[in-house]
């Protein structure tokens, strides 16, 4: 699968796409990941990206060309099942059965704005607006290496072992989370490893991670399960 990222920054992608599963994925050539300069596809001297909005106010907007010349450039060289994505605070929200959806592709281009965003006719050119998150970003990298690594471990072969994403927190649409994972010391400060776990009975596990998975989920997003508990947060 292949990964086109569109950003003003570029650099500040070079590390995180080149360390783990995603580095290693891309030595073997099981994914591709290309990071443009948006710059490039400008058509000035002065390679402009952005400038002030129509109707005033604060701030400046991410000028439409140099992105839907970059669109228009990466297509000609991607597969033909490839999707253009903008990442957008305003989007609908990115959730695992997108990254299931969108692994099965020849290829995501990923459109990271800055500033105000992106001139809104953008979105006449894209196939969908997504955000990560009830928050905003200075800009759109570090949503473009969150959807590009939660798209990536659903490509057969990223991850070592295919069975382990099936665990994961999500994978089944977002019903729970994942159970809850030990590690030897079997006691560190007088914690210990439950010991259902130790036992090496393997029913009597699968039984136990199930219902803690359970147990987590209604304790930490009781939202998933439908229940109508006050919302819980990092701060209390």
């Amino acid at each position: 699968m292949r990964f086109d990222i569109l950003t003003i920054f570029p650099e500040s992608l070079d590390g995180f796409l080149l360390i783990g599963v995603l580095g290693q994925a891309r030595e073997a050539g099981q994914i591709e990941i290309h990071v443009h300069d948006l710059r490039d596809f400008t058509d000035d001297p002065h390679r402009v990206v952005d400038d002030r909005p129509y109707g005033g106010g604060a701030g400046m907007v991410m000028k439409i060309e140099p992105f839907v010349r970059g669109i228009e450039t990466i297509r000609r060289e991607s597969g033909p099942n490839t999707r253009t994505i903008l990442l957008s605070s305003q989007g609908c929200l990115f959730r695992q059965r997108a990254a299931r959806r969108w692994a099965e592709l020849d290829g995501l281009i990923l459109l990271c704005g800055r500033y105000e965003g992106i001139d809104e006719r953008i979105v006449q050119f894209v196939d969908e607006e997504v955000s990560i998150g009830d928050y905003v970003l200075t800009g759109g990298e570090a949503a473009a290496a969150v959807v590009v690594e939660a798209t990536a471990r659903m490509t057969p072969g990223v991850v070592g072992r295919f069975d382990s994403i099936e665990s994961d927190s999500f994978y089944d649409e977002g019903k729970r989370l994942g159970a809850p994972q030990y590690t030897r010391p079997p006691v560190f400060r007088g914690l210990a490893v439950p010991d259902v776990l130790q036992s090496g009975a393997h029913a009597k596990i699968e039984a136990y991670r199930e219902a803690e998975a359970w147990r987590k989920t209604a304790r930490n997003r009781p939202d998933l399960l439908g229940l109508d508990l006050e919302e819980r947060s990092p701060d209390g």
